[in-house]
């Protein structure tokens, strides 16, 4: 017979792969909300008439708010800690999400995109934030494979379960649905979250070990005004690694659903058949990057050099992507499939520099400064390839785009020095 004692969680020795998952849902969640528009375009023309420069530029403001959000939010998660500073992010994308289902203009969808953005900016810095309280050092690469699968988690789930929504009620339920699961995590998050020193659920040899993966990063600091970041080495390098792969990354997502409906003819069922395919794809490229680097790291391999193992094997696989064009559907599938894993590859590793080169109280400071940064180029770069597309096609869009991630890659080669790694002395006022 259970007792009542057996109803009661114990507290576990690895929690913090729970609070991982947790971080991961939130993100699919994220990505749910900015997949409505690129899966719904189609239907939404129906009864709001988009052209390809307004849809560019649309993504542009999203792009726009979701960087500047990026910056400030990652400086609001820093004071008010990840736990208030998340849940505030969260339930405020939500509800600009919902706006999306009121809208009947082109100006009216313009403005609720601002606002998703405005909102979402805050996730990856909490993220970023979170993995840096919670795990050691030589975990975290895993960690933030885990929560950076989520957005591949809710890319694969968007084309099929809107297309469903759509065909069952219309493409105004999409963005009420996803808002509504935004709302019902943060209440899990309060629930289950807090720092690894007062949480019920770790046991006491966790906190031990989370605190002893994390010594060398206590201790006195100089403190630097937060403008300062700005003239900080460390902070325009994790930029510059960034920067252009991000531009790509934004290309393949606002995109793809739109390629499959005007080049391969695809309906809203069509996208909902192939669509998840790349973005599956995308998820194994999350978990192998931060697989593979720590696994080097455990071959006693250098901080520097298990980081720029993935790197490189990820910027690799970008330049498949210039044959999308040029061959059939299925193998077009594969070829996005090839550039979204790599992607995410890249992505992760790129994400957890931040923590290899920080210490934890201005993680989500450097992580919101480095995302509003790309998130702007990213920005300038939809208008510009909005236009492209208009005028010559999907071909020069992707032949731009499968060079972006071996730039970034050789600026990291040039950059990323060995004894950077070891620099922990930085503190925000």
């Amino acid at each position: 017979m259970l007792q009542k004692d057996d109803l009661v969680l114990k507290p576990s020795n690895n929690y913090r792969w729970w609070i991982a998952a947790l971080i991961g849902l939130a993100t699919a969640i994220n990505y749910l909300d900015r997949q409505n528009l690129p899966i719904a375009i189609g239907e939404i023309r129906k009864t709001i008439e988009i052209s390809d420069f307004d849809y560019g530029l649309i993504n542009s403001l999203f792009l726009f708010a979701y960087g500047t959000m990026y910056a400030i939010g990652g400086r609001i998660i820093d004071i008010l800690g990840s736990k208030m500073g998340y849940a505030v992010m969260i339930v405020w994308w939500s509800v600009a999400n919902i706006l999306h289902g009121l809208i009947s203009s082109v100006t009216g969808l313009g403005i609720a995109r601002f606002l998703l953005g405005l909102d979402e900016g805050g996730g990856f810095p909490g993220s970023a934030k979170v993995v840096s309280e919670w795990f050691p050092r030589k975990e975290r690469s895993m960690a933030f494979g885990i929560f950076n699968t989520g957005s591949s988690l809710g890319a694969v789930l968007a084309p099929p379960l809107l297309a469903v929504i759509i065909s069952l009620a219309n493409w105004r339920w999409t963005f009420i649905f996803s808002g509504l699961l935004g709302l019902g995590w943060v209440l899990l998050w309060f629930n289950m979250y807090s720092l690894p020193s007062k949480s019920r659920f770790s046991s006491v040899a966790e906190k031990a070990y989370i605190a002893s993966g994390q010594a060398s990063e206590v201790g006195a600091r100089p403190k630097t005004p937060w403008l300062g970041l700005f003239r900080n080495r460390d902070v325009w390098t994790v930029i510059l690694v960034k920067f252009f792969p991000d531009s790509a990354w934004y290309f393949y997502i606002f995109w793809l659903p739109k390629y499959l409906n005007d080049v391969r003819g695809l309906d809203i069922k069509g996208i909902g058949l192939y669509a998840w395919i790349p973005y599956a794809f995308a998820g194994v490229g999350s978990l192998l990057g931060g697989w593979l680097s720590s696994f080097l790291l455990r071959k006693h391999v250098s901080l520097a050099v298990a980081r720029k193992i993935p790197l490189g094997l990820a910027a690799a696989l970008l330049p498949t992507s210039l044959l999308i064009t040029s061959v059939s559907l299925p193998l077009a599938i594969v070829f996005f499939s090839m550039a979204m894993l790599g992607h995410q590859l890249y992505s992760t590793i790129a994400q957890t520099l931040v923590t290899d080169l920080f210490p934890s109280p201005v993680v989500g400071s450097v992580t919101g400064l480095m995302g509003c940064m790309v998130t702007y180029g990213a920005m300038l770069f939809s208008v510009l390839i909005g236009y492209v597309i208009g005028e010559f096609g999907y071909g020069p869009a992707f032949l731009i785009s499968g060079m972006l991630h071996p730039l970034g890659f050789i600026l990291a080669l040039v950059l990323l020095k060995k004894d950077r790694f070891v620099r922990n002395d930085l503190a925000i006022i």
